[in-house]
């Protein structure tokens, strides 16, 4: 089994996974244990923790199509306020924008499931940008420290 890849640096951290969802965990730990660093409460790191997340699950399920032997990158890149989180996947690209906000009535009423990772992860963070390169697919998942 091998190991995923991390290593930290000034103004930021880098976690690198192979493509399964059961290193989504890993993810998740290394991603609260920097936004807790950084001075987020509980119920903040726990909303930066469920987009990515989300991002990471759909670049294995979309971007990847669940090949299990590609490289996911997860960084993270901080100033003084802003807590920035950038996915980075070698897979299939897609246009966000063709990603229409759900009516959740509509949604809920028939009981479906999936289909609601874009919207988590635009609900749950102050900004979502996504950067399509013929090298490499970018989600830049950014959270601002609110003054106390």
């Amino acid at each position: 089994m091998t190991q995923p890849q991390s290593n930290k640096s000034p103004g930021g951290a880098t976690l690198t996974i192979k493509s399964r969802t059961e290193r989504l965990s890993e993810v998740r730990e290394f991603v609260s244990a920097a936004a807790r660093e950084f001075g987020f409460d509980e119920e903040a790191v726990n909303k930066i923790a469920l987009a990515v997340d989300e991002a990471c699950t759909n670049v294995i399920k979309h971007s990847y199509k669940y090949a299990t032997d590609k490289d996911i990158r997860i960084r993270i890149v901080t100033n003084a306020v802003t807590f920035e989180v950038r996915i980075q996947d070698q897979g299939l690209s897609f246009d966000p924008e063709t990603i229409k906000k759900p009516d959740m009535k509509e949604y809920l009423a028939h009981y479906r499931r999936g289909g609601l990772g874009m919207y988590l992860m635009r609900s749950l963070m102050d900004d979502v940008e996504y950067i399509v390169s013929p090298e490499m697919n970018e989600v830049r998942l950014m959270k601002r420290l609110q003054p106390k």
